[in-house]
């Protein structure tokens, strides 16, 4: 065989090899997501599984109400074809700010890249109107939707179907795992509310307003908050205003998010003698609360435990 010949069918060979390999490069490419939130992360990762790499912008132990727009958060953002975020004003403090300086089109505000959970589930507490002696209150409505587990439906389905429009030659794998999570989820349904009927009707205080959500889904009373305003620190005079409502209220616990200071709701329950619950939260708000199903396992038992 010629020399010519020979070096023909080697440059063939080695295109062909580049053309497989740039294949199968495509066939394992990533939907690069950012989260800004850790439920938002555990539901992207349950949807999109090896199809997507996730990056969470916050951790359990975060407000994210306030969270710095920082360096390395606008870095991830260039990259993401998928921004994930809660919205109704959850990271207006920030994101915004992420956004424009990533420089990143694909995650602008009205692109597909742009995805808001708060516009699948009917908001609560909506105010009729927002100033600022009325403290940190959401104009859209309370932002902490991931505290009822219902709303993970709707949620996850949409969300899904924002994966599919940006990646839709894996139409078919996240269609699967879509299908797969809502019959795990609608099964965990079930047997949190047969775990949770203790919890029906039970009056507690709540230190941060969060919680709307959740004492939908339980069926918790929730008589006030320790705050005098949303997001404002309480005086001593404020609690002392709030023991004394305790006497004849009479609540059975007090709760608290995991990234919030628990003080207040410390000085109410030594004052009381009623326990004071520090619930999770979100993903990674305690060490029982590693994934989505097991956020909701701890919340429950947490709150069975308090009344005991």
């Amino acid at each position: 065989m010629k020399t010519t010949t020979i070096v023909r069918l080697t440059i063939r060979n080695l295109l062909i090899f580049t053309a497989v390999l740039c294949t199968s490069y495509a066939a394992r490419a990533e939907l690069n997501v950012f989260a800004t939130v850790p439920e938002w992360g555990a539901l992207a990762q349950a949807l999109g599984g090896d199809q997507v790499k996730v990056f969470v912008a916050t951790v359990a132990q975060q407000d994210p109400h306030h969270i710095q727009a920082r360096p390395s958060l606008i870095a991830r953002a260039r990259n993401a074809k998928l921004l994930i975020a809660t919205g109704a004003e959850l990271e207006i403090g920030w994101l915004p700010i992420v956004q424009r300086d990533s420089g990143n089109r694909a995650i602008q505000s009205g692109q597909p890249g742009f995805f808001e959970a708060a516009q699948y589930v009917s908001l609560m507490d909506i105010p009729r109107s927002v100033d600022r002696s009325m403290g940190d209150v959401h104009a859209e409505g309370n932002p902490h939707i991931q505290s009822d587990p219902r709303n993970l439906l709707p949620i996850a389905r949409a969300l899904s179907a924002r994966m599919i429009e940006l990646d839709p030659a894996q139409t078919a794998y996240y269609n699967n795992m879509l299908n797969r999570f809502v019959t795990d989820w609608e099964a965990r349904l079930v047997q949190w509310a047969v775990l949770a009927q203790p919890l029906q009707g039970v009056r507690v205080w709540a230190q941060h307003d969060g919680f709307p959500y959740m004492n939908a889904w339980l069926g918790l009373k929730q008589i006030g908050t320790l705050e005098p305003r949303p997001g404002v620190e309480p005086s001593i005079a404020y609690l002392t205003e709030v023991l004394q409502r305790q006497k004849t209220e009479q609540a059975r616990m007090i709760i608290v998010a995991a990234y919030l200071s628990d003080s207040p709701a410390k000085w109410l329950s030594e004052k009381a003698g009623i326990p004071a619950v520090i619930l999770p939260f979100t993903v990674g708000g305690s060490t029982q609360a590693k994934t989505l199903a097991e956020l909701y396992d701890d919340t429950i038992n947490l709150l069975l435990k308090a009344l005991k």
